[in-house]
């Protein structure tokens, strides 16, 4: 009796079985290719392949499962073959690698008009979006009062640990610099040696240590945490005293981007960011 032939399934090559799909969901006409006499739709195998940069031969292989495992750089080159969203890249590199993309460190990149509607909505609450490294790139009103005016600060001083470490005004707010302090390096080792490439962390890590020496010896003691959620004394030469509760989130979408938010913990709290925040409106 003959052997029956095994049937394959998607289930046994879903990286193929991705790049079959995203394939034949592109338009052609979209890429300047006349769309005459195909039996199938989408972009052809030979056509994805030249889009990326690979051989064809090779790209065939790896839709059959038998391409063996892409690099990096060539899963970059068929997300971009593609047009695939963020998303559809992360789901790409998951399916081939078996983790997510490196996230790409994007210093300064202005940040999407709804982020920034986003962070003018919490009116008393300040908060901020920083990339891996800690480049603060987008804030509300309220961060603005309590904290620093980043708006007047240059592009490379925009930055938490620069602020923490070499700012006389900003460290002069936090009560409990020290402790603060330490417990920003680690958080920032732990989140940047996952998420910034290495070089350019190094360059920091080596520019502030030399402006800093105060840096350099808690980057030494090689402490990790994460940053979470917590607590913040800061003393406002207006204000005061204001204790802030904060909060950090990742930007889904966005994971180059977390968002920090401080609460004010009591009503006088609040009543003294609310009057920092509208004495600053008030002398715009």
């Amino acid at each position: 009796m003959p052997q029956q032939a095994i049937r394959k399934t998607p289930d046994d090559n879903p990286l193929g079985s991705y790049l079959k799909d995203r394939r034949a969901k592109l338009d052609p006409a979209e890429f300047g290719i006349v769309a005459t006499r195909r039996r199938t739709p989408g972009l052809r195998r030979e056509e994805v392949a030249q889009r990326a940069n690979v051989s064809a031969t090779w790209y065939t292989w790896l839709e059959q499962g038998r391409g063996g495992a892409p690099s990096t750089d060539v899963l970059d080159r068929l997300a971009k073959a593609l047009s695939l969203s963020s998303a559809e890249r992360e789901h790409l590199f998951l399916l081939a690698q078996h983790r997510p993309p490196e996230i790409r460190h994007q210093p300064f990149e202005p940040i999407s008009p709804q982020l920034q509607r986003v962070l003018d909505a919490m009116t008393f609450s300040p908060a901020v979006l920083r990339t891996a490294l800690w480049d603060v790139v987008g804030w509300n009103a309220a961060a603005s009062a309590v904290m620093t005016d980043y708006a007047l600060l240059p592009l490379e001083d925009r930055n938490i640990l620069k602020l923490i470490f070499c700012n006389d005004r900003v460290r002069g707010h936090m009560v409990n610099w020290e402790r603060d302090a330490r417990s920003a390096v680690a958080a920032f080792r732990a989140e940047a040696i996952k998420a910034a490439p290495a070089e350019t962390l190094q360059v920091m890590v080596d520019d502030l240590s030399r402006k800093s020496p105060e840096f350099d010896a808690i980057w030494r003691d090689y402490d990790i945490q994460n940053y979470g959620a917590g607590t913040k004394h800061f003393r406002h030469e207006i204000a005061g005293d204001l204790m802030m509760e904060y909060s950090s989130f990742t930007v889904d979408g966005r994971p180059d981007l977390g968002l920090v938010i401080f609460t004010p913990m009591t009503v006088m709290d609040a009543e003294r960011v609310m009057h920092l925040v509208e004495t600053k409106r008030a002398a715009l």
